[in-house]
């Protein structure tokens, strides 16, 4: 049996016991209290019948008024005398009334629930749509229809800017992509300019001419970052347009802003990272040298290609350093090979030392700081003078920073294990 009809009873049980126990509650001792009642009657009747006669007897009152008198008060004694229970008809009442209330109110609980409630639910087996009508589980079929008649209505109403983008978002989630296109078409041109109105434009326009950026696209994309050059779809297509452009470094630097603006560990960042790796390593494959001056797409200027900072190091390590030791200070993307994109060498007698890395400073001229977005700067002292770690070398390193951003500080606390 459902859990539900048993909780069910239960409750209409409970309020049954609750309407029914007063009228079907014995009284208490209706008939013995009556009874007393009566005795005590009587008595009162026989006194003033014993005074009435002793009134009669000493004259106080004639022999025609005493005979009335008595009349009156034996009629009194002969009414309390006949038993006739006055709560009979009473309880009847009540007993019928209970009966009554015991058949009806289950029945018309039953009705109402039927009516307005869900009594399939109740039915084994049998399993409920997720709402009456399938409100909460549209088909296809309603959609479409939906989408069709918002398409009428703003034929009425051609002016609705913020209607022909809820339209135009509306095709775009049925894979109707001209209709999509066309009618965010309408709609950029009645509402505010908006970055990301523009980057969907753009992308809605390359899904309908086969996933192809160039042309159109490509204009919507500038348009996007001239309104806000820190949109991420719009930095987005703008990297991947460049990337078809095969203009690697370009594309790498417009990926790294974005990546800059997102949860690391989002799953967007890591598709982004995922680019960045393969445009890094078809330009390594192109042999083709970056542009240090290119600029991004939409007018974004380029990251500027300069690290500075200073290295110190900790007062515990020193009786650790050397005369001939040897110190590294070099930089390495996050996302990336851990070939170092600049690096510089100075002695550790020098220290704390001030330093800057640039693309002079690269170890490969296709990698190089203006190539990569984020880095980690590291400083470490070597005993054996080479540049590789090993054992026993001390080390410092940084937190990944944007290349271009502040100075760095860094301070070598460990030794290398």
């Amino acid at each position: 049996m459902s859990v539900f009809l048993i909780v069910g009873g239960l409750l209409l049980l409970g309020v049954l016991v609750a309407l029914l126990y007063p009228l079907l509650k014995r009284q208490p001792m209706d008939r013995e209290i009556g009874s007393g009642q009566r005795e005590l009657n009587l008595v009162v009747l026989r006194e003033q019948l014993a005074e009435l006669d002793r009134d009669i007897k000493e004259g106080r009152i004639s022999e025609q008024g005493g005979r009335q008198s008595r009349e009156e008060l034996e009629r009194r004694a002969l009414d309390y005398t006949t038993d006739v229970p006055a709560t009979a008809s009473s309880g009847g009442r009540k007993v019928k009334l209970a009966i009554a209330l015991g058949m009806a109110f289950p029945i018309v609980i039953g009705a109402l629930y039927w009516t307005l409630g869900t009594p399939e639910t109740v039915v084994p087996g049998k399993k409920v749509a997720a709402g009456k009508d399938g409100q909460h589980a549209l088909s296809p079929e309603q959609i479409t229809a939906m989408v069709e008649r918002l398409s009428l209505r703003l034929q009425e109403n051609p002016n609705d800017g913020a209607g022909w983008l809820m339209l135009a978002r509306s095709y775009a989630v049925l894979g109707r992509y001209p209709e999509s296109s066309a009618a965010f078409g309408r709609a950029v041109t009645l509402l505010p300019p908006d970055a990301q109105n523009f980057a969907d434009f753009a992308d809605i326009i390359a899904m309908s001419q086969g996933k192809r950026l160039s042309g159109e696209p490509e204009k919507l994309v500038k348009r996007a970052l001239e309104i806000d050059p820190r949109n991420v779809k719009a930095l987005a297509l703008s990297g991947t347009i460049a990337f078809d452009h095969q203009n690697y470094d370009q594309a790498i630097r417009e990926w790294q802003k974005v990546l800059a603006l997102l949860p690391e560990e989002s799953a967007t960042a890591a598709s982004i990272q995922g680019s960045i790796r393969d445009a890094e390593n078809r330009m390594a494959i192109s042999g083709k040298q970056a542009s240090d001056n290119s600029k991004a797409i939409g007018d974004v200027p380029a990251v500027i290609a300069k690290l500075s900072g200073t290295v110190e190091l900790d007062p515990k390590l020193r009786a650790e350093i050397k005369p001939g030791d040897t110190l590294f200070v070099f930089a390495r993307a996050v996302n990336g090979p851990k070939m170092p994109v600049a690096m510089l060498r100075a002695k550790a007698g020098e220290m704390p030392l001030k330093f800057t890395l640039d693309d002079s400073m690269a170890m490969s001229p296709q990698f190089k700081l203006s190539t990569v977005g984020q880095v980690v700067v590291g400083a470490r002292i070597s005993k054996s003078g080479d540049a590789l770690a090993r054992a026993g070398d001390l080390e410092g390193l940084s937190t990944p920073i944007l290349v271009g951003g502040g100075d760095v500080r860094i301070i070598i606390s460990s030794i290398v294990q």
